[in-house]
């Protein structure tokens, strides 16, 4: 499952640049595909839209750091567990219990992501 951003946050910025795979912003921040990945062209989301990767996407937060759900991968094939969850002081990155995603997924989410 991805990891998602809970309204504990402080705003301390720790998380950022944990992430492999570029899916944490501020809050307000648009956010882009491309941004920290090796992607090209269209990418389809996995609601089933389509989005040209430079094509800025609205902020899932203005109010806090989040995390884009499209592009996490709990740092599956980068590191043992979630970067954003390990240094994060007041333990607000946690698992969505909204999406429930198998390391099979995980992974396939990353390779697509680091083509």
């Amino acid at each position: 499952m991805a990891n998602i951003i809970t309204e504990e946050c402080i705003n301390c910025g720790a998380c950022e640049p944990e992430c492999p795979n570029n899916a944490i912003y501020e809050g307000g921040v648009q956010w882009a595909m491309i941004d920290g990945t090796d992607i090209n062209g269209m990418y389809r989301l996995e609601d089933g839209s389509e989005v040209e990767v430079h094509a800025k996407q609205k902020p899932v937060s203005d109010e806090y750091y989040y995390i884009v759900p499209d592009k996490c991968t709990e740092c599956v094939g980068f590191h043992e567990e979630p970067q954003c969850a390990a240094v994060c002081p007041v333990d607000c990155c946690v698992p969505d219990p909204d999406r429930t995603e198998s390391n099979e997924i995980l992974l396939s989410r990353k390779e697509r992501l680091h083509v």
